[in-house]
């Protein structure tokens, strides 16, 4: 074996999410993509007596438990992590997960109540971001996700089954006004054309859709005939705002220089738990609604009588863990480094009568500084990268009696709870939560308390 050969293995195993492992001439390899019993073709980069490094070059054969994929992009779009893997092994592997980072950073798993299954495994995205371009150079238009593997390259998803039918609708029309408008959308290499990004948001209490287009300013947008195409549609939502954002930032991320309202509004309201939610295009929101709900109304349930008490929600995003807290708390403190998040939480707790929450923006570890008040609880929502050592100690100086931990990454938040277990803390109860069927995201809400108390 050679660098250059390629070889069929067989999947032996897997580690989370979909990096195989397989063995050749009694060589061990790690192959990206792959399922445990798949028979698949890798070319070799690299082979010495020490190591194997191989690239995935296609599927020879499925796994026995593979199902047909539920779109007809899954082998290119990069939106789905397990499109033939049936739903309730997807739950048996990401409870695996959960376990596997507990047990590796010494956490004690008796607590774990295991993993609930979302209600909605199809059209369960209130938001979705698509991208113009092309799938291969001076190719036809595109509009749609990141291919697998090659992120230059774009595949229209006329059939996505993460998002509402009339997202699907609303691509397919506004793809084809530009390809007959003629207007070359944005080439991210020369730094030309027009059309950037579409971004398409849902309220699922009221079934009403706002429309963001994002260009550059190099052409004009023929604006009346882009709202017309787009409310001709037969739709079974409605349409309630159709904004056009403006981004000449060379950077490949959607960014709002500045922003116009083409037709309707630049929001809409969602409701979480009776609480009410103004979202605009760009506001920080969860992306399944219902999940949401589900997680939240679990995860605050968790915590002791919060009557009389004063409490600290870190990581608070827009709020929404917050104000659900306010209705019964004394005070609720949340802080969020993200600005844009705290001015929506700000508006949201108005928009609700809640008067005893406040928002301060900033880095978690520097903010708790300006903070009088001493928490009787805390409640930490961290990014994937969980809380660092610095603000993780700040908060464990407290020395409060619960804490409610709620993780979107469960090596990071393992890590995390080996360290509230050092510092005298309980796990008393881990139940994990799929809010996102076919991906690899796993939420789990922790209550930690102090030991002797």
């Amino acid at each position: 074996m050679k660098k250059g050969d390629i070889i069929q293995v067989k999947i032996e195993e897997q580690r989370y999410p979909k990096e195989g492992i397989a063995h050749y001439e009694g060589k061990r390899m790690k192959v990206d993509d792959a399922l445990t019993g798949q028979a698949v073709n890798v070319r070799v980069l690299k082979c010495n007596e020490r190591r194997i490094k191989v690239k995935n070059m296609g599927i020879v054969e499925r796994a026995g438990y593979e199902m047909k994929p539920r779109c007809s992009f899954s082998e290119f779009c990069g939106g789905c992590t397990f499109p033939t893997v049936p739903y309730e092994m997807q739950l048996k592997m990401k409870e695996r997960e959960v376990l596997d980072q507990l047990e590796n950073n010494e956490v004690p798993t008796d607590g774990f109540l295991g993993i609930e299954g979302c209600e909605r495994t199809e059209a369960y995205r209130n938001k979705m971001e698509y991208t113009f371009g092309d799938c291969e150079k001076g190719g036809k238009p595109e509009l749609g996700m990141h291919r697998k593997g090659r992120y230059m390259d774009i595949v229209t998803v006329s059939d996505c089954v993460m998002a509402d039918p009339d997202f699907n609708a609303v691509t397919a029309a506004v793809l084809e006004y530009f390809v007959n408008a003629g207007i070359p959308h944005y080439n991210k290499k020369e730094k030309t054309g027009f059309q950037r990004n579409l971004i398409i948001r849902k309220s699922e209490k009221h079934s009403e859709l706002l429309i963001n287009l994002v260009t550059t300013t190099q052409y004009s947008l023929d604006e009346d005939a882009f709202v017309r195409a787009l409310l001709s549609l037969n739709l079974k939502n409605r349409i309630v705002g159709i904004t056009h954002t403006f981004n000449d930032n060379i950077a490949d991320f959607v960014y709002c220089e500045d922003m116009k309202t083409l037709w309707g509004q630049d929001y809409y309201f969602e409701e979480i738990l009776g609480l009410k939610f103004k979202v605009t295009p760009f506001s920080f929101f969860q992306t399944n609604t219902e999940a949401a709900e589900r997680l939240y109304s679990y995860a605050v349930g968790l915590l002791p009588e919060t009557e009389g008490k004063t409490v600290f929600d870190l990581y608070c995003g827009t709020g929404t863990i917050s104000q659900i807290m306010a209705l019964r708390a004394k005070k609720v403190v949340g802080i969020e480094i993200v600005e844009e998040a705290v001015e929506a939480a700000r508006e949201n707790a108005k928009i609700n009568g809640l008067d005893n929450c406040s928002f301060i923006a900033g880095d978690v570890f520097e903010a708790l500084d300006s903070v009088e008040e001493k928490p009787d609880m805390i409640v930490v929502d961290p990014p994937r990268a969980g809380i660092l050592p610095k603000a993780l100690n700040k908060i464990l100086d407290y020395k409060v009696d619960t804490i409610l931990y709620v993780s979107c990454n469960p090596l990071t938040m393992a890590q995390n709870l080996a360290v509230m277990r050092a510092s005298g803390y309980e796990i008393i109860s881990i139940r994990s939560f799929e809010n996102f069927p076919f991906t690899k995201h796993i939420e789990t809400a922790v209550l930690i308390q102090r030991k002797n108390t």
